[in-house]
């Protein structure tokens, strides 16, 4: 299984109508990036065939120009990352892989088809110091990941690395990342609403206001109303 058998399989699924698709998707603004014109769904169908892909050849996906070639390759990795028989060695090669072509992940939704697996779940039983690495990038999409990786703690009760990347990310000025913290305090407060009280307590009047919105949206009417209230 190589690269250039993947993309031609992939090709059998172009169709002009979803050529037009991924400006609505895209936000890396790279200048570069362009549309194969093919169904996510496809993507993700053809990857799942090409799961036993060598790290080598993945890497070669990465660096397409064409934005579903590369979410195919993310696809590709967070299929073998998250296959129970996959050894940790090559679990930890695609840890490897996706921080060292992270230039290329330059969209939120390339973001969050493989931080969970890729990143976090690798991450489970150590350090995590790379996360906050991550939170103090330059590039949104690294910060991104950061919270994004989360949630595979958040799935075990584990909120603390959540809720302290939030803290470090909480005036970020990318709408993404703003997003991003609001949604997976959101998460972690379903395990702990106490412990997202006390986080919005500290910071509900200064965080940005799409922030907060995700970030109470599955608390009861009069406590919503409560926090928004305090938002500037």
């Amino acid at each position: 299984m190589n690269a250039d058998q993947f993309i031609n399989k992939l090709s059998t699924c172009k169709s002009d109508k979803e050529l037009g698709k991924v400006d609505k998707f895209f936000k890396g603004n790279d200048g570069v990036t362009k549309p194969f014109g093919v169904k996510f769904g496809d993507v993700f169908n053809t990857a799942k065939e090409f799961i036993d892909m060598p790290l080598d050849e993945i890497n070669k996906l990465l660096d397409s120009e064409f934005y579903e070639v590369r979410m195919g390759a993310v696809s590709i990795m967070d299929f073998q990352a998250k296959r129970k028989k996959t050894p940790e060695e090559r679990k930890k090669q695609l840890f490897d892989l996706y921080l060292s072509r992270h230039d290329r992940l330059n969209n939120w939704d390339f973001v969050d088809r493989g931080s969970y697996n890729i990143i976090g779940e690798f991450l489970m039983d150590k350090p995590r110091d790379i996360l906050y690495e991550l939170a103090k990038s330059s590039d949104p999409w690294e910060r991104r990941t950061a919270i994004v990786s989360t949630y595979a703690f958040i799935k075990e009760g584990d909120l603390n690395d959540t809720f302290n990347i939030a803290g470090l990310l909480i005036h970020d000025e990318h709408e993404l990342i703003n997003k991003a913290v609001g949604s997976w305090i959101r998460e972690a407060g379903k395990k702990d609403e106490s412990r997202l009280k006390e986080f919005l307590d500290k910071y509900a009047a200064s965080m940005p206001r799409v922030t907060l919105r995700y970030a109470v949206e599955k608390l009861d009417k009069k406590t919503k109303a409560y926090y928004m209230n305090l938002g500037k």
